[in-house]
């Protein structure tokens, strides 16, 4: 697993993961990046490791284990109470993938999520324009062959 760092218009982290274990690791350090209030994308295709990367956002938040932390995509939001530096901070993980148009997207009521502890993760938000409007940063994983992810995560300041 290797990171890199920042650049002037916003903060971009780089990771190689080679297997779901370390997946897990970069979102228990990406955890100790991010600060609520904050709405991010999380992008790549099906079966990449978003799921599997915000099992160790909510292991560092305290908030769920990773067994507990399971896909949204036909519940399309999991929340989960957690604490940072001693403050709560809840934890949505969302996803849009089944979901068509703009006001569908409403009826999940994403405004009244975005709360000053919450950290909001949304799958597939990209195919909207008021989430990616509302977006603070971006986590895009690809496939780097195998097992291998290469994540980067854009978080503006």
């Amino acid at each position: 697993m290797s990171d890199a760092a920042s650049v002037a218009e916003g903060r971009i982290h780089e990771f190689t993961t080679h297997s779901g274990a370390d997946t897990v690791e970069v979102g228990r350090k990406l955890a100790m990046l991010l600060r609520p209030p904050q709405l991010l994308l999380l992008r790549g295709e099906l079966g990449t490791g978003k799921t599997t990367l915000v099992k160790g956002i909510a292991e560092a938040l305290d908030a769920a284990q990773a067994d507990e932390v399971t896909s949204p995509t036909f519940t399309l939001l999991h929340e989960y109470g957690g604490q940072r530096d001693g403050k709560p901070v809840q934890l949505y993980h969302i996803d849009v993938y089944r979901l068509e148009s703009e006001r569908q997207l409403e009826t999940l009521g994403l405004d009244e999520l975005l709360t000053p502890d919450a950290l909001v993760l949304v799958e597939w938000g990209d195919k909207f324009k008021s989430i990616r409007k509302k977006a603070t940063g971006e986590i895009a994983i690809e496939s780097a062959g195998g097992d291998a992810r290469k994540i980067t995560v854009t978080l503006r300041d």
